[in-house]
């Protein structure tokens, strides 16, 4: 396994509450990690590091050996917890924002994609459904060849149907030798993708291990674990 991301002491406070404090781990290749904790946790703000949109406190934060910048964005396939695309973009045009943008996308495995989602491509994105909106942005951020995939909450705001498409098409279409790290509250749908679990709790790491030792040293599932953890 290559190790694809890196931090050591990684802090970040917003007016003085820290919201990332002094977090140190490593990704690897090959491996799809959920990024669990409660809300508050830092989840999202070490998303956003790692993706670029904010900078760190302190502490060292690298992609590929390369300090967060120009050559980390290259590798990088964010997906963030909210609509990205503007609602008067039509989907064929999402295709060439991406095409235009991204070296390493993939612009027929992305058409490929939203095809089977039977939509028109000549729809506006305000005139798609919640659900479908969802689709087609993971479509997209999946058909890139990235090193490290960013996944905030993609299943949060989705139906059971929308939450099942959207796994599979995780499981069927990220490079097999980049990570893929997965936010989520909803971790009972998501835990038979886990390969490995990073729980955070107050801005800390709580634990870093892999989903099936924490089902042999607990005897509880990766959900269970977490209620037992986060219990209030």
């Amino acid at each position: 396994m290559e190790q694809v991301l890196s931090c050591s002491g990684l802090s970040k406070s917003y007016g003085g509450f820290p919201a990332l404090s002094d977090a140190s781990f490593n990704l690897y290749s090959g491996r799809i990690i959920g990024l669990l904790g409660p809300n508050g946790s830092g989840k999202t703000t070490f998303i956003k590091m790692a993706a670029g949109l904010l900078r760190p406190d302190s502490g060292e934060l690298k992609i590929c050996g390369n300090d967060i910048g120009v050559e980390t964005k290259s590798v990088v396939s964010y997906l963030p917890d909210r609509d990205y695309l503007p609602d008067y973009m039509k989907v064929a045009d999402t295709i060439k924002l991406f095409s235009d943008f991204y070296t390493d996308f993939d612009a027929p495995k992305a058409l490929d994609m939203i095809s089977r989602l039977s939509v028109d491509i000549n729809k506006k994105f305000s005139q798609l459904s919640k659900g479908m909106r969802e689709k087609i942005q993971l479509s997209l951020v999946m058909s890139r060849n990235a090193k490290l995939y960013l996944l905030d909450e993609p299943i949060a705001a989705v139906d059971p149907a929308a939450r099942d498409y959207i796994l599979d098409t995780v499981m069927k279409n990220y490079n097999k030798e980049a990570a893929v790290l997965i936010s989520t509250h909803l971790i009972y749908d998501i835990e038979k993708l886990l390969d490995d679990v990073l729980m955070l709790q107050n801005g800390t790491v709580r634990l870093y291990d892999s989903a099936e030792n924490i089902r042999q040293q607990t005897g509880l599932t990766v959900d269970q674990y977490f209620r037992e953890v986060y219990r209030c």
